[in-house]
């Protein structure tokens, strides 16, 4: 037995790391193959990131979109989960060490995603929220209650616009979702939660550094993005950037200023890198591992990265692939089917994008959708929207609570889970 009570066998020995899309997409792909499969995880559930704002703005709970990694691979021979921090890795020794003891392993896939890239600006770390795990979520859903129970109690005018003031900074499709469900709540929640607020002196400011939001899609799909936002009473900034904020007024490169108890940081990820394994030739723009095509990391012949952490030079994406679930999976399933043919000793299958579109919402029977072949917006779009991430997420109960809450939320124009189950303070 090794330190985390894993059994020694003959099988070849594959260690992922991290219960992402592309770790379970992998480990599903080895579920019933001669390998020994370890995922190493910080959580025991998968997190459907794409809907992250729905739990903070009130409309999910966030086990509707959690899933438990252990039952995501129940039943499965020769697998095993441990809950565990990975430390280091020592490719020489091919070994990982963790907090909660050291392993082996044949083969290592680092598929431990990304998280938010502050650009080195301390204060807007600090006193900024990021929306990138559950927690941080959560945090950001008792912050915004916080404050609209605070803005009843000043006297002072200039406080209480602040306490109900946003500001997203980041204009893809984070920041364009976030700020269209906030406006939704300051259309048809607070005036009902907060009757002696002047609710409609809150402001959504959407804050973005290039000259288009949603700048990933197709012109068509920012512009109309944009419509639909400010027709529910967004404030959309182009060409500003955000470079300081005290907690409550935020500084721009331009005269322009705001204030606001609240600031959401959506302008960017990195990806996560693992000590051993972050050596200044291995990485790539925005601290991505350099893959081959078949998710090598450069230099290392048993050692892979796949997802966000991974960058692969292709002549249709010279910065690597995008930052999103769609790669994750498709590489997930690439390199489970590589990692067969390895031990079978056959040539491995170099790894293809399939780009299936990509899609943001901006609130109720409003969305943006671009395929390869077709465009199209409002609606239809919203209804595919909610179609493709009720297929994706995972778990059957999942998608059921989620469908039930959408539907809900639809017939009643609410979002029950406005809660503040755990009371937050930001750093001062």
């Amino acid at each position: 037995m090794s330190s985390m009570n894993i059994p020694q066998s003959s099988l070849a020995r594959v260690i992922i790391i991290g219960g992402g899309f592309g770790g379970i997409a992998l480990a599903k792909k080895l579920a019933n193959q001669d390998i020994q499969v370890v995922l190493l995880d910080k959580h025991n559930y998968h997190n459907f990131q794409p809907l992250l704002y729905q739990v903070s703005t009130g409309g999910l709970e966030p086990d509707s979109i959690a899933y438990p990694i252990r039952k995501v691979l129940q039943g499965y021979p020769n697998f095993y989960f441990r809950l565990a921090e990975v430390v280091e890795v020592i490719a020489s020794e091919k070994k990982v060490m963790t907090n909660i003891g050291d392993i082996r392993y044949d083969y290592l896939v680092v598929a431990t995603g990304s998280e938010t890239n502050f650009f080195g600006n301390k204060n807007i770390e600090n006193l900024g929220m990021a929306m990138k795990t559950i927690p941080q979520s959560l945090n950001l859903r008792s912050l915004i209650l916080e404050n609209f129970e605070q803005a009843l109690l000043t006297d002072d005018l200039h406080e209480r616009d602040a306490l109900m003031n946003f500001v997203i900074v980041g204009g893809g499709p984070t920041g364009v979702e976030l700020a269209g469900a906030l406006a939704e709540i300051k259309k048809g929640i607070l005036p009902k939660d907060y009757p002696d607020l002047d609710t409609r002196r809150a402001q959504i400011n959407l804050v973005q550094g290039s000259g288009r939001i949603l700048p990933a899609m197709s012109k068509i799909a920012s512009e109309k993005a944009e419509r639909f936002l400010e027709k529910l009473g967004v404030n959309v900034w182009k060409n500003i950037r955000v470079t300081d904020y005290d907690g409550n007024r935020v500084t721009t490169n331009t005269d322009t200023e705001f204030e606001a108890a609240t600031l959401v940081w959506a302008a960017g990820v990195k990806a996560v890198t693992l000590k051993g394994l972050d050596a200044k030739e291995l990485l790539a723009r925005g601290n991505r591992l350099q893959v081959n095509e078949f998710n090598q990391v450069v230099g290392h012949s048993n050692i892979f990265a796949i997802g966000d952490v991974a960058q692969m030079q292709t002549e249709s994406h010279p910065n690597g692939h995008p930052m999103m679930a769609q790669p994750a999976i498709q590489q997930g399933h690439n390199l489970g089917l590589n990692l067969i043919r390895l031990l079978e000793n056959k040539p491995l299958r170099p790894f293809e994008y399939k780009d299936k579109g990509s899609m943001a919402t901006v609130g109720r029977n409003k969305a943006v959708v671009d395929l390869k072949r077709f465009k199209f917006q409002g609606v239809f779009a919203w209804f595919v929207w909610m179609f493709v991430h009720l297929y994706f997420l995972i778990g059957f109960r999942n998608r059921v609570v989620v469908f039930i809450n959408w539907v809900y939320n639809y017939i009643r124009f609410d979002r029950e889970a406005r809660l503040i189950i755990r009371p937050f303070k930001k750093n001062r």
